[in-house]
């Protein structure tokens, strides 16, 4: 048999992927740092690496080795070896990488989601306390003993209980108890019998000048119920004449 005759195809397939592994493992057998030696693929005409489906086979899976190998490498030279190889891959088999590797689908964008706004918090009820003798239908309440007097609606309370002074424990100067009625409002109201003393919001509810009006709290009075200034606006605000104020 003639020493010149063409090797079988066989024998090249065996060439291209003995030549190439050792090339690879040249390689990673140099130094971290070292330039790397690129493997080489044989390029002879007759061994028409591009066309065949064998060679393509066995190049990949030669490549894949080559990565699974260089893992333990150094990530500088691991990534050296895996060039190298794609390099000498694409050179031979244009479109192979590409078309084995799976891509990596996009991942979809999150939904939006409208949350509906939150329902406003109910208000929280008026908190209970002892209302004493004082009746539904009456729109003011002086308790006299507690110092305190509120606002009422139809049984419900509609502001206080608030702090007050009241008169004097004596009979000239004690607020009288019983069922009243507003008779009237002046709202930049003076004490004329007590040296035009101010009596802002002034609320009459009785016929021989006992109103609720703004005044020290701390202070007993001649008779008239006082509150801070800001509650006597309010009462001022709120009570009508005609409208009941019941003391106890």
């Amino acid at each position: 048999m003639s020493k010149h005759r063409k090797p079988s195809p066989i024998k090249r397939r065996a060439a291209i992927a003995a030549t190439t592994a050792a090339t690879a493992s040249a390689v990673m057998a140099q130094p971290a740092m070292a330039a790397p030696v690129l493997p080489t693929i044989p390029t002879s005409s007759d061994l028409q690496v591009g066309s065949s489906e064998f060679a393509a086979n066995a190049a990949w899976n030669l490549r894949n080795g080559v990565y699974g190998s260089s893992e333990t490498l150094p990530a500088a030279q691991r990534e050296v070896v895996r060039g190298a190889v794609d390099q000498q891959l694409n050179l031979y088999f244009p479109g192979l990488t590409l078309s084995r590797t799976p891509v990596a689908p996009e991942a979809p964008a999150p939904a939006t989601v409208v949350e509906a706004p939150a329902p406003a918090p109910a208000p929280a009820p008026a908190p209970e306390f002892d209302r004493g003798s004082c009746p539904p239908q009456a729109r003011a309440c002086l308790d006299k003993a507690g110092n305190r007097s509120w606002l009422q609606r139809n049984g419900q309370v509609t502001y206080g209980p608030v702090a007050v002074s009241h008169g004097a424990p004596s009979p000239q100067t004690a607020t009288p108890t019983g069922t009243f009625y507003v008779t009237r409002k002046v709202k930049d109201e003076i004490s004329y019998e007590f040296n035009n003393a101010p009596m802002p919001n002034s609320v009459y509810f009785t016929n021989n000048g006992i109103a609720f009006h703004a005044g020290r709290i701390d202070w007993l009075s001649h008779g008239c119920v006082h509150l801070t200034y800001e509650d006597s606006a309010a009462y001022f605000n709120d009570l009508q004449v005609g409208d009941m104020v019941y003391v106890y």
